[in-house]
């Protein structure tokens, strides 16, 4: 008799391992559809976007192949990832221009995230091409020539690029924030020059990916490119708000779809998952950001044509600065 209590103990033991077994698998099934499902929703209609635009605009991924050959960059495996993001305005049949230049920087091991914003007036020496504005270097060389100048002027190298076209920019964040990101505008702005048209009023306001994008890019104030990357920073640590949330964690797959058209970048998939994988599980509190030349050290400087206006600064100040914000 207590043998068969037993049986029927150890057989009903079995049933709910075998059930608790079937019950995991399915959510792992289901979880994977949903990550697959949303991911594919959200590379199509990006690239539904792309496509439709009579032409407009052209899709990143045309010139990731030649920029991922060409780049030099090497991952040095001691836990920090420096990714050189180079925000890009391209239109069709012509050079790709970078207005944002940024070294961002994530410690695996400390957890932490570090961004710089290196102006793109800097006088800088580019290699082979000699003295002119940093983000010279892009037009004449993409992200490998841009790597060579930063690393040569302020001795920091960094191990990977990704060059987001400013399009893309919205569709991220429409997708990451369907009701705008609620921003305080700290003045009006006002600029309209070809398809650029800013009109932002004073105040707290929910912006949605276009408008955000022009707060982020405008500049015609007192404070020019200073006061564009200060707003810039803050974009980038709204956005991390957005993305670490509930919600933003429920929409990672659809976001990783709708970036892939916008963004050449040569993280492979398995980086970029892991990477993406430990910023939501384990997100940082803060991102600490930094502006290169720093306010003491620049100073306005008119160069023959066709260079013109440039950020002049004290080089090796400079370098250290860098060097010791992100080391």
């Amino acid at each position: 008799m207590v043998a068969k209590r037993s049986l029927r103990k150890q057989r009903k033991r079995k049933r709910k391992k075998r059930l608790f077994i079937a019950l995991i698998f399915l959510l792992f099934i289901t979880s994977l559809s949903y990550v697959g499902y949303e991911y594919m929703m959200g590379k199509q209609e990006s690239q539904n976007k792309v496509s439709g635009d009579e032409g407009s605009e052209v899709s990143l991924s045309d010139m990731s192949s030649k920029y991922k050959d060409e780049f030099k960059g090497v991952d040095n495996n001691d836990g920090k990832t420096n990714v050189l993001v180079l925000g890009v305005d391209q239109r069709e049949n012509e050079t790709p221009r970078s207005d944002t230049i940024m070294i961002a920087q994530y410690d695996e091991n400390g957890e932490t995230a570090k961004v710089a914003s290196l102006m793109r007036d800097m006088y800088v020496n580019i290699p082979g091409h000699g003295y002119n504005k940093l983000n010279a270097a892009f037009a004449f060389g993409g992200p490998e020539l841009m790597r060579q100048t930063i690393k040569e002027n302020f001795g920091v190298d960094v191990e990977y690029y990704a060059i987001v076209d400013f399009n893309g920019f919205t569709q991220i964040v429409d997708t990451l924030a369907p009701n705008g990101v609620e921003v305080n505008i700290e003045k009006n702005m006002q600029y309209k020059a070809g398809d650029t048209n800013i009109d932002l009023k004073q105040g707290t306001q929910s912006l949605d990916g276009e408008e955000l994008l022009g707060y982020a890019r405008y500049r015609s104030d007192s404070q020019g490119d200073f006061g564009r990357v200060e707003r810039q920073q803050k974009v980038i640590k709204l956005l991390k708000d957005e993305l670490v949330s509930f919600s933003g964690v429920m929409k990672a797959p659809r976001l990783m779809g709708t970036l892939q058209p916008y963004v050449d970048t040569n993280i492979g998939s398995g980086k970029y998952l892991n990477l993406g994988k430990d910023f939501i599980f384990n997100p940082v509190n803060n991102i600490d950001t930094f502006n290169l030349p720093t306010e003491d050290n620049v100073w306005n400087a008119r160069m023959p044509y066709p260079v013109g206006l440039v950020l002049q600064h004290d080089e090796q100040k400079s370098a250290e600065d860098l060097q010791e914000f992100l080391q």
